[in-house]
């Protein structure tokens, strides 16, 4: 299976915190996506200093590429999705995320329980 993992995810399994729902999917029978959207917005929220996320991005995003996580490119499809979702979640991030997830096939795996409530394939840990 593939499945595209939401910024918090990464960032848990990065720290070895993943809760345990979401342990059984980091396998290797699965391939596991990052997007570069992940990646932007540990940009932004770490110039805004917050404290949820103080994290280097380069070293992030090279323990993303050495731990075996594939990048999934942004596309202007993708972009175009996001038309289609409703406004039930404003996150910038996360409705990029979601739209890339539906146009890929992929199942998108979060813990923002305000996703599940879109028509597409995710799942909550």
């Amino acid at each position: 299976m593939k499945y595209l993992l939401d910024t918090h995810i990464l960032i848990w399994a990065a720290n070895s915190s993943l809760p345990k729902a979401a342990r059984n999917y980091f396998s290797e029978e699965n391939e596991l996506f990052f997007s570069p959207v992940s990646i932007w917005e540990i940009v932004i929220k770490r110039s805004l200093n917050r404290d949820d996320f103080q994290i280097d991005p380069d070293a992030f995003y090279s323990g993303l590429r050495q731990a075996g996580y594939k990048e999934l490119a942004v596309s202007s499809r993708h972009a175009l999705g996001i038309q289609a979702l409703s406004q039930l979640h404003k996150d910038p991030f996360d409705r990029m995320l979601l739209s890339q997830a539906i146009s890929e096939r992929m199942d998108l795996i979060t813990a923002d329980e305000r996703l599940v409530t879109y028509p597409a394939r995710v799942i909550l840990v």
